[in-house]
């Protein structure tokens, strides 16, 4: 419903309840929330823990919060009696949408690729501040990154990196980036098949491990 920017992303789980997730939402008509995370287990207890993360997370973005000061709080919250030692990394950012301007925290999380217009996707590599729900009053770093019209920004958890061969090899970041540049100008849609389209054929039918999940936005700008 808003033509300023296209958004896909998808999630295919390992086993039948994943850890990973991703979201998106308006936080106000100007302003477009995105998160994806991947939490350290798998199974029943990781998916409880990712539901909560992920509920904790959009309140406070929603109420107003900057990526690293919601980082920080949602991090002290998750803290709080976490018997299990769960943690989990988290890429967030909130982007304005009549500029392209935005603001990003990572967590622990992979490197995001980034494609600029008439460009090729390139990782964005800076340091990371720990994973969420480690240790109470961390504070979380923030980064700051502008998008132009037709530019793409592409964000995935560890599953696509870390895909395994049957010969045990992994799929690695410079095979996603190569996936990525086939069609640079793809539909986010269409990005997000042709990295699932990379992974199958290296893995070849071996077991998959991980959870995958990415999530792909092209910022069109204002018409």
């Amino acid at each position: 419903e808003r033509p300023e920017f296209d958004l896909y992303a998808s999630m295919d789980p390992a086993k039948e309840v994943g850890g990973d997730f991703y979201d998106f939402f308006m936080i106000d008509d100007d302003h477009l929330a995105l998160v994806i995370a991947d939490v350290s287990d798998k199974g029943v207890p990781a998916a409880l823990f990712m539901m909560i993360a992920r509920v904790l997370i959009k309140s406070r973005l929603q109420n107003g919060e900057t990526p690293g000061e919601a980082l920080e709080n949602v991090n002290d919250q998750l803290c709080e009696g976490n018997e299990t030692e769960l943690f989990v990394t988290v890429w967030v950012a909130v982007l304005q949408i009549s500029t392209g301007k935005g603001i990003a925290a990572n967590a622990g999380h992979e490197h995001p690729a980034l494609r600029r217009a008439n460009g090729e996707y390139e990782l964005v590599v800076y340091r990371h501040s720990p994973a969420v729900a480690t240790m109470e009053g961390i504070p979380y770093k923030e980064h700051t990154f502008q998008m132009y019209p037709g530019d793409s920004l592409f964000v995935y958890t560890d599953g696509v990196a870390e895909a395994t061969s049957a010969e045990k090899e992994l799929y690695g970041t410079e095979r996603m980036l190569k996936a990525l540049n086939r069609n640079p100008d793809a539909s986010p849609e269409d990005t997000l098949s042709h990295v699932m389209d990379g992974i199958n054929a290296f893995v070849a039918g071996a077991e998959q491990f991980d959870d995958i999940t990415m999530l792909c936005l092209k910022y069109i700008g204002k018409q």
